[in-house]
């Protein structure tokens, strides 16, 4: 059965839409007689331009409304009672405003349901955005007082002007409660301290990133990183810490979003954690497949790998090398280097990464695998995070330098599984590559995968999903599936289009991408 206010939702739209068709349609003659012998000259026809902006504030209002926000409730309270009054001053429409009436008798009979608080950081841009649109209105209505054609005109513009405003102060009016990300030294201490203890997924180091949140259990024996993005909270990854402790963390989730009006998006999730994901009411959804490689089991011999075997023996023979450093014994001179090469490998895109890549390349812990020319220039390398509790690696960042020879990235992945290999490492983890049930010929069998499959490779020119596909499986890797878990499939939409903004690819090349990236190194 539909809640209290799902129902008031789908009442808001209800009475929007009558209020549209009856600001539309012709006034009886009669009822438009009385209204204009009561009324001054003009008001029923500025009254008819409200109605037209109530009405579709209700609609706007009803997707709010159903989530229990405060702030739409107080909203609709007042555009109600006003669209009544419009209503009557338009021509005298008594059913109209009954109906207006009987649903506002409906949002205070339920109004303790609207329990969702707003976002403080909106008071400002209301308050001019306010001011704006009443300095609007009260234009139009003088100008429709007038009556004469030009004004008119005149005030049909202004009111077009005045109505975008207003959909904008609705925006900043509704707009999820948001939070800033904010990481103390102590909880980063116990972070990392949890990560060391308890990091068995290829994906527990990157809950370190600066760009999240931190969420304890109460013992602070377990914790998840996540952040808050348009009213999503993307959590990073499976939470890290004592099991005992993971149910009880993720209920403290689940309350901590409901307080705020959040949806919840779990980001990367292994099949571990599915079965507690589905308690909490969660639904996960393939999300793509993350390429592992076993260093001591790795082999480049056999002619289906011949292409790997060929790079490797052709940088070799130009001359390059490979040493693996240290994040925290990296050179001031090394450095720069590495910057260098990051620099020219991104050009003026932003720095990617949120749930499966470090934002800093300096974290103790880490490694980079570095290939040199033979005069000693850095051609390329690899930044590497450990899983300290299961024993193994995971790739953050492989760059280039945009001319180095065909087969450098190659040469980086094989060097570094032997020297995995002789550093006993369980696995070694490569990129993780999206939509592989369908970038994938051989299961790309259905009409439906297929026709997906096809758009993507169009895509691939900004999302290079299939090339990463492609290159991943040059080394015949183990596939680990990783998930999305959401509330309902209908926040897809907006859990996609908050983790593609999370994962900064969705932010366009050009000059603020440099400040975005100053401001993130200053944070750091």
């Amino acid at each position: 059965m539909p809640k209290a206010e799902q129902l008031l939702a789908w009442s808001a739209a209800a009475v929007g839409v009558i209020g549209l068709v009856s600001a539309l349609t012709p006034e009886m003659a009669d009822r438009l007689k009385i209204v204009r012998g009561v009324l001054p000259p003009g008001w029923p026809e500025a009254a008819r331009v409200l109605t037209v902006a109530f009405a579709i504030g209700l609609i706007w209002l009803s997707r709010s409304l159903a989530k229990r926000r405060r702030r739409a409730w107080q909203l609709a309270v007042v555009v109600v009672v006003a669209s009544a009054v419009a209503h009557l001053a338009k021509g005298l429409d008594v059913e109209e405003a009954t109906i207006s009436i009987a649903f506002l008798a409906a949002l205070l009979r339920w109004r303790k349901r609207f329990d969702i608080p707003g976002d403080p950081a909106s008071v400002r841009p209301l308050l001019g955005l306010g001011a704006a649109i009443a300095g609007i209105a009260a234009i139009v209505i003088a100008m429709e007082l007038r009556g004469s054609e030009l004004p008119h005109r005149a005030a049909i513009g202004l009111t077009g002007l005045g109505l975008l405003l207003g959909l904008a102060a609705l925006y900043f009016w509704l707009r999820p409660f948001g939070q800033a990300v904010a990481q103390s030294v102590g909880e980063r201490r116990v972070a990392r301290a949890l990560v060391d203890a308890y990091g068995t997924d290829s994906l527990s180091f990157f809950a370190l990133r600066r760009d999240k949140n931190y969420l304890f259990s109460p013992t602070r024996r377990a914790f998840l990183a996540y952040r808050v993005v348009a009213g999503t909270a993307l959590v990073s990854g499976d939470p890290v810490g004592d099991e005992a402790e993971i149910d009880e963390l993720l209920a403290e989730l689940w309350q901590l979003a409901r307080s705020h009006g959040w949806r919840i998006a779990v980001v990367g999730a292994s099949e571990y954690h599915l079965d507690r994901y589905r308690a909490l009411g969660l639904k996960p959804i393939p999300l793509g497949e993350e390429a592992v490689l076993r260093p001591a089991e790795f082999s480049l011999e056999g002619r289906a790998i011949r292409k790997v075997r060929q790079s490797v023996s052709r940088l070799q023979k130009a001359g390059y090398s490979f040493r693996v450093v240290a994040a925290d014994d990296v050179s001031p001179e090394l450095e720069e280097e590495l910057e260098d090469v990051s620099a020219a490998w991104r050009g003026d895109q932003a720095e990617r990464g949120f749930s499966m890549s470090i934002d800093d390349l300096h974290v103790p812990g880490t490694v980079l695998a570095i290939a040199a020319d033979e005069t000693g220039r850095v051609g390329g390398f690899l930044h590497l995070a450990p899983s300290p509790a299961g024993g193994g690696w995971s790739l953050s960042t492989m760059r280039r330098r945009p001319h180095s020879p065909n087969g450098l990235n190659e040469f980086l992945i094989v060097e570094t599984i032997a020297w995995a290999k002789e550093e006993g490492a369980s696995e070694l983890s490569l990129n993780f590559c999206a939509f592989t049930d369908v970038l994938s010929p051989e299961r790309a069998t259905s009409w439906s995968k297929r026709l997906v499959r096809r758009g993507l490779l169009l895509a691939d020119n900004v999302f290079q999903l299939e090339r990463l596909y492609s290159f991943n499986r040059k080394f015949f890797p183990e596939w680990r599936r990783r998930y999305v878990c959401v509330e309902r499939f209908s926040d897809l939409p907006a859990v996609g289009l908050a983790y593609l903004h999370a994962e900064s690819l969705l932010v366009p090349p050009g000059p603020w991408t440099r400040r975005r990236e100053q401001r993130r190194r200053a944070i750091a």
